[in-house]
């Protein structure tokens, strides 16, 4: 029985992530952020496999849908950047709905912890792209440097009010799915997610 739940475990996680994969597919920017900012709904079923099956089926999810669009699409710079920053984005973002869900266990709960996420998310890429991703772009693009003043202007005018939008468009969208689809994801936690 325990090797069966195992094997179907996987089969579902491969089913989410070729599901996430096809909606990273259908992405589109949201004037008026710059172009290279573009939203896709492809953490969604990252998040219905944190919440029914555990945070470690969610981020697998999270890797393989990338994996699988890097392989597929490839990258302007030669190196998955834009990879690294989706999956570090969909990771601040669902492991804190995940563990307040998990706490309250309610659309309340799975409210509050999109709001967390969403918050999360847009502080935690706000600070990484200061850091690591936008040097890592302009580097490997082997453009002039967005250092000081410009880089500052564009995390607080672009990447932090951006991740802002995406959260609340996915968090109206999850929390009508939610209410369509209790039943099958209290049916799914209690077959993976019981002790």
């Amino acid at each position: 029985m325990k090797k069966n739940l195992k094997l179907q475990s996987f089969i579902t996680i491969g089913m989410l992530s070729s599901i996430s994969f096809l909606l990273m597919l259908f992405n589109f920017p949201i004037p008026p952020f710059p172009a290279f900012l573009e939203v896709d709904f492809s953490d969604m079923p990252a998040l219905i496999a944190a919440i029914t099956m555990g945070p470690v089926a969610g981020i697998l999810v999270e890797l393989f849908k990338n994996v699988l669009d890097w392989l597929f699409s490839g990258t302007p710079t030669g190196v998955p950047v834009g990879h690294i920053a989706n999956f570090a984005t969909g990771i601040l973002f669902i492991l804190p709905v995940t563990f307040v869900f998990n706490r309250f266990k309610t659309m309340t709960g799975l409210v509050s912890g999109l709001v967390l996420g969403t918050v999360t998310m847009a502080i935690g890429m706000s600070f990484l792209n200061y850091v690591l991703i936008l040097p890592m772009y302009t580097y490997f693009l082997g453009m002039e440097p967005v250092v000081g003043d410009s880089l500052s202007t564009m995390i607080v005018a672009g990447i932090l009010p951006f991740n802002l939008v995406k959260g609340v468009l996915i968090t109206f969208i999850m929390a009508f799915l939610f209410t369509t689809m209790r039943k099958w994801v209290d049916q799914q936690r209690a077959m993976y997610l019981s002790k």
